[in-house]
C-alpha cells in the first residue's frame, strides 16, 4: 500500500461544513457525520493558505518571501481575548456579522486559534479553524465572519496591500460591490440578482480583526 504523506498545513488549518445549530458560535458546529473539506477545495474558492514557524515570525525568510511575492507592505500584530479587547463580548458579536471587504485580509496565528467563515458556492457555511502557525488569506469579495473558538485567544499578525483600510460591508448590500462582483465572476458563483443600495448604515469604517 503506497502511503500519501501528509500537506503539512493541515495540522494548522482545518476545514468543515457546519451545522445549523444556533449554539455558542464559539462551538465547532460539526456536522453528523462529519464533512470536512480540503485545502484544495479552499483553494477554489480563493481561501489561499500557509504553515509557517510562528516562533521565528520576525526573522522568518518563508514569511518575507510571501510579503514580497504579495506585496505585503503593511503588518500589525493583534491579541483578541477578554484581557486584551475593549467591549470584548460586543466585538466577538461584531466580528461575527456577515460581511465582505474590497481587499484581502490576511491573517498569520502566532498563538491560540480561531475560526474564519466562509461562504462557499451554494451560500453554505464552511469553517476553517486556524491555529498556531497557520497564514490564511480570505480574498476580496467573499462573504465571511470571524469568532474565537472555546479557548478564548489568538494572536495574530494582519498583513496589508499598501495603507490598511478596515472598512466592512455588511450582506445583502454588499452584493453590487465591484469586489463582489469580480469575485462572483472569477469563481464562477451564481449573482445575487436583488440590488440594495449602499449608504452609510451598512458599512463600518472600525479596527477589524
Amino acid at each position: 500500500m503506497v502511503s500519501i504523506a501528509k500537506d503539512p498545513r493541515e495540522e494548522v488549518i482545518e476545514a468543515w461544513y457546519m451545522d445549523d445549530s444556533d449554539d455558542d458560535q464559539r462551538f465547532p458546529h460539526y456536522r453528523e457525520p462529519k464533512k470536512f473539506v480540503s485545502l484544495d477545495k479552499l483553494a477554489e474558492l480563493g481561501v489561499l493558505s500557509w504553515r509557517l514557524d510562528a516562533n521565528k515570525y520576525e526573522n522568518d525568510e518563508e514569511l518575507n518571501k510571501i510579503r514580497e511575492t504579495r506585496s505585503y507592505l503593511y503588518m500589525d500584530s493583534i491579541e483578541v481575548c477578554p484581557e486584551k479587547l475593549s467591549n470584548y463580548e460586543g466585538m466577538i458579536k461584531k466580528f461575527f456579522e456577515e460581511h465582505l471587504h474590497i481587499d484581502e485580509e490576511v491573517r498569520y496565528c502566532l498563538e491560540g486559534s480561531g475560526y474564519f467563515d466562509v461562504r462557499d458556492y451554494n451560500d453554505v457555511w464552511i469553517r476553517i479553524w486556524v491555529k498556531k502557525g497557520g497564514l490564511i488569506v480570505v480574498p476580496a469579495g467573499i462573504y465571511h465572519r470571524f469568532t474565537l473558538d472555546s479557548s478564548n485567544y489568538i494572536k495574530a499578525i494582519r498583513l496589508f496591500v499598501g495603507d490598511p483600510v478596515w472598512t466592512a460591508y455588511y450582506r445583502p448590500y454588499a452584493d453590487n460591490l465591484p469586489a463582489r462582483k469580480q469575485y462572483v465572476e472569477i469563481f464562477g458563483l451564481r449573482e445575487n440578482t436583488a440590488h440594495h443600495a449602499i449608504n452609510d448604515s451598512v458599512i463600518r469604517r472600525v479596527d477589524e480583526f
